[in-house]
């Protein structure tokens, strides 16, 4: 297959949108990372982002809309819950997984009775979706297991040859997926961190909101566990692998500095190539911006190891870049 490279016209996000409206495959620009776009109704469009990206059928998949209106033919109810969630971060990085309508194909959902919601705050992702009249299933658009693109490049190296057709757009300006809240109980249930914090959610809808208890299980998850199906994408498989090994310290900064220093030094004595991810103090935003970008630089420079320094999990932000950082690393820690 080849694959168009097209830039940002308003003449090929037009044809990106007919492609989409024909069950082709386009990715293209969100805030967060790059999306994989088929039209979210048609089976046999999802069937082809599953096998382009070697993604699991039971992995579902965020249905992106344009407008906040749309969100009443894909789900049966609008809560209150819901409505505060889209007036406070629609257009935006939070995906809402609700009741799904009958009409929804199993291949969107993974075969579950709800479906993840989206409405992104990027024009062109929405320009995308309005022209080709169809609500967009669209996970990330790289291989299943590899680190999220956030540049059209990372994509390209990715999917070539795969998809149809790639809109080459900017850098994502948020860098990890969104966060995914679970509205479908009494009590809103984090399913994947992200951007929008825990906090921030409480106080936009006045009550608790809980995180799964997975997102605290420092270990890769038992795959094999019967009846486990995942309400959100990134619960269950492996993610964000580099092509390095990498490894994650953890502790006070100083000690972590010096940690990183001797390991650096000591590898590079045996001759590998080693990269380092080290963010100061704060720097959660910047993190979250950069940090799949650095994956990817590295393995393009093909590095033998990457060192990464732990981020403070007390802040929202950093614990859901680490969340990313630990699946990435296989959860490989060393604590000094």
């Amino acid at each position: 297959m080849k694959t168009e490279l097209l830039d940002l016209t308003t003449e090929n996000i037009e044809l990106a949108a007919k492609m989409i409206a024909e069950g082709k495959l386009v990715a293209f620009p969100t805030e967060t990372v790059y999306g994989l776009g088929a039209d979210a109704m048609n089976s046999s469009a999802v069937g082809k982002v599953y096998a382009a990206k070697g993604r699991p059928s039971d992995n579902p998949m965020i249905v992106h809309i344009a407008e906040k209106a749309d969100l009443a033919r894909l789900t049966p109810v609008v809560t209150d819950v819901m409505n505060a969630l889209m007036k406070a971060f629609w257009p935006g990085p939070l995906t809402m997984v609700v009741s799904k309508m009958p009409g929804i194909p199993d291949a969107t959902t993974g075969g579950l009775d709800s479906v993840g919601v989206r409405m992104p705050s990027d024009e062109t992702a929405r320009a995308l979706i309005r022209k080709s009249g169809c609500s967009i299933a669209a996970p990330s658009a790289n291989i299943s297991g590899r680190p999220s693109p956030t540049r059209p490049q990372h994509v390209v190296e990715d999917l070539d040859g795969k998809i149809d057709a790639i809109l080459m757009g900017h850098e994502c300006q948020v860098g990890i997926e969104s966060t995914v809240i679970d509205v479908t109980g009494d009590v809103p249930i984090i399913l994947r961190p992200g951007i929008i914090t825990q906090k921030e959610l409480e106080n936009a809808i006045g009550q608790k909101v809980e995180m799964d208890p997975a997102l605290f299980v420092n270990r890769p998850r038992d795959v094999s566990q019967p009846g486990f199906k995942p309400k959100a994408p990134g619960m269950k498989y492996k993610h964000y692998a580099p092509k390095a090994e990498m490894m994650i310290i953890s502790g006070e900064i100083t000690k972590v500095k010096t940690e990183i220093d001797r390991l650096k030094s000591e590898n590079e004595a045996e001759g590998k190539e080693v990269g380092v991810i080290l963010f100061e103090d704060n720097q959660f935003r910047e993190a979250a911006h950069d940090f799949f970008a650095k994956l990817r630089e590295f393995d393009e420079k093909a590095v033998d190891l990457i060192l990464a320094g732990a981020l403070d999990t007390n802040d929202g932000v950093g614990f859901a870049v680490m969340n990313r950082m630990l699946k990435s690393a296989g959860y490989s820690v060393i604590n000094v």
